[in-house]
């Protein structure tokens, strides 16, 4: 162990002096290959490695033959393994593979579910006309698009996921409260997605069996046996997927994304033809007044973001693998359309089941169902399944697993993080967030959106506004009080008030929701029905103000020596 250290030692020494006039500044960062070229896999096992030989080699000197230690430089990178593993180092050149087409892939992958298609139904089931419920999402995800570029920056120009890009804004133990509210809501919309597969598996079975006493809904349940069992089957066979890691789920997006734009096509072309064209989804107009509408349109709007508000904090965890800047804002890019024309099918098909069918069928699931045909029903419930598995494993597993990792890099791994946020869907009893239209759109998205809205403008202010795109890559790694972002004990204080001032507002309106309230003033109510916009604005505004206090501490080393030299 001891000389396999020094071996080790003097390898660094050498290549620590291979060029010791050429210190980089940070602000000359102006590529991404130079950074992720140096910030390699290698790189980051060698200094933990000469970490832990620095501490375990004097144990093994006698007399004088050991030279007596020098006092610590404050300024060199010793990267703390409490905080760093593979899961959370910086991404390498070799593993930047996702082009602006596989990331636009991802979001189809994404767009395409049944959560999107009952969002759509949703609307007009809850008054709007068809062309009020596509405006309102491709309204939503226009302004999303905004902040999910913004933080997709730092992912794609350090290599960093977004447990780490949190470091710098709540520090470096403080990070752990934003993950883990973002990882708990991932936990909760892994249950919805998987109990969507559950149903799908439902479908299949005999008539006899679906209609046997096992069907019959048990009160302290919730649900049926039946139907709960064919949830815990799609949950285990989910999991398979999982354990391929972040490659797996790259190649799975890439190539479903065709896939499954041919069977929303199929799915749309059917409609149109059953229903005689798409004249009766064109004469579905509001039920609402003028006042009504906009009494709905701004939590709906509320919703929608919430719907992919989620991502907008954790893309970091994609966006370290993009190729370039470009790849990453252009393959996003595609959100509000992918939204757009989505919500247009799955309001044609919706409109066209009371012309078909003599009622109207909001749930693919059940419209599936419906249809028949061996053939048909296979082919739509691999369809449902495909498009399920694609959103659930990208949006709802990677956030959670690296949470959970970030908590204890020693202990977990993305497949034991993966498996707790799986554990944990359940404990969710997603059946009952899915029992309305109003449960699902009202307390479901835009409650959660209380919790992550904050969040982002936090992680916006202090990335753009305090820090101008600046970071440094050995401090988010170190448990020094020398590092930049150590803070109070490696917890940033005017990050976590700035959380709690974001959230709190929010909460008389959730209660009242969850009928925990009966009555609040109407001020509450109006902050809750644009619960993300408020906590997003008010959080970063305020962490903006406490930063920029004089005598504000914002340390910044001069000279990052992890950072390479221009090429």
């Amino acid at each position: 162990m001891v000389s396999s250290c020094f071996g080790l030692h003097h390898h660094l020494h050498q290549r620590t002096h291979l060029n010791p006039e050429i210190p980089l500044r940070l602000s000359h960062l102006s590529t991404t290959s130079s950074l992720v070229q140096f910030a390699s896999r290698s790189s980051f096992t060698h200094l933990i490695h000469r970490r832990r030989c620095s501490s375990s080699a004097p144990m093994a000197c006698s007399g004088q033959s050991c030279p007596s230690p020098k006092p610590s430089d404050p300024d060199r990178f010793e990267p703390d393994p409490t905080l760093t593993n593979d899961d959370l180092r910086p991404t390498t050149a070799s593993e930047r593979t996702f082009s602006g087409w596989e990331m636009a892939s991802l979001w189809i992958g994404l767009v395409v579910g049944v959560p999107s298609y009952y969002l759509a139904g949703s609307l007009v089931d809850l008054g709007m006309a068809w062309w009020q419920g596509i405006a309102t999402v491709v309204v939503a995800n226009a302004i999303l698009l905004v902040p999910l570029v913004l933080t997709g920056h730092p992912g794609t120009r350090y290599g960093v996921p977004f447990p780490v890009l949190a470091r710098s804004s709540f520090g470096v133990r403080g990070a752990h409260i934003p993950t883990l509210l973002r990882a708990l809501v991932g936990c909760g919309w892994y249950g919805i997605e998987t109990w969507i597969g559950g149903e799908a598996i439902f479908l299949l079975l005999p008539s006899s069996l679906k209609h046997s006493a096992l069907s019959q809904p048990w009160p302290w349940l919730g649900s049926s046996p039946l139907e709960f069992a064919c949830f815990i089957a799609f949950w285990l066979a989910q999991l398979t997927i999982v354990w391929k890691g972040i490659e797996g789920i790259r190649q799975l997006e890439k190539y479903s994304a065709p896939i499954l734009i041919a069977l929303t096509s199929c799915l749309f072309a059917w409609a149109y033809v059953k229903a005689g064209g798409l004249g009766h989804m064109l004469a579905l107009s509001s039920k609402l007044s003028s006042s009504q509408f906009w009494a709905l349109f701004f939590p709906s709007l509320t919703a929608n973001i919430s719907f992919w508000a989620t991502l907008a904090l954790n893309i970091p965890d994609f966006t370290r693998y993009a190729k370039s800047q470009r790849d990453q804002a252009v393959g996003q890019a595609g959100l509000p359309l992918f939204m757009g024309l989505f919500t247009f099918v799955g309001l044609a098909a919706t409109a066209s089941t009371e012309v078909i069918f003599g009622r109207v069928i909001s749930n693919p699931i059940q419209l599936l169902g419906q249809i028949g045909g061996l053939g048909t029903t296979i082919l739509a419930i691999l369809g449902i399944s495909l498009a399920t598995i694609t959103t659930n494993i990208a949006a709802n597993v990677v956030a959670p697993a690296n949470a959970l990792v970030n908590l204890s890099p020693s202990w977990f791994t993305f497949r034991r993080g993966a498996l707790i946020t799986a554990l944990l869907g359940i404990a969710f009893q997603p059946w009952r967030l899915l029992k309305s239209s109003e449960s699902f759109v009202y307390t479901w998205l835009v409650g959660y959106s209380a919790l992550l809205g904050p969040i982002g403008g936090i992680i916006l202010a202090d990335y753009y506004l305090v820090r101008s795109t600046e970071l440094s890559i050995k401090d988010l790694y170190t448990l020094s009080p020398h590092g930049a972002y150590y803070y109070s004990r490696g917890y940033n204080l005017a990050a976590i008030a700035s959380l709690a001032v974001g959230i709190v507002p929010v909460i008389p309106g959730f209660l009242q929701k969850v009928g925990a309230l009966s009555m609040i003033p109407d001020a509450f109510v109006v902050i809750y029905n644009n619960a993300w916009f408020f906590s997003f604005f008010l959080a970063g505004f305020l962490y903006w103000v406490l930063s920029s206090f004089p005598g504000k501490s914002r340390k910044s080393l001069p000279y990052d020596p992890f950072l390479p030299t221009q090429s």
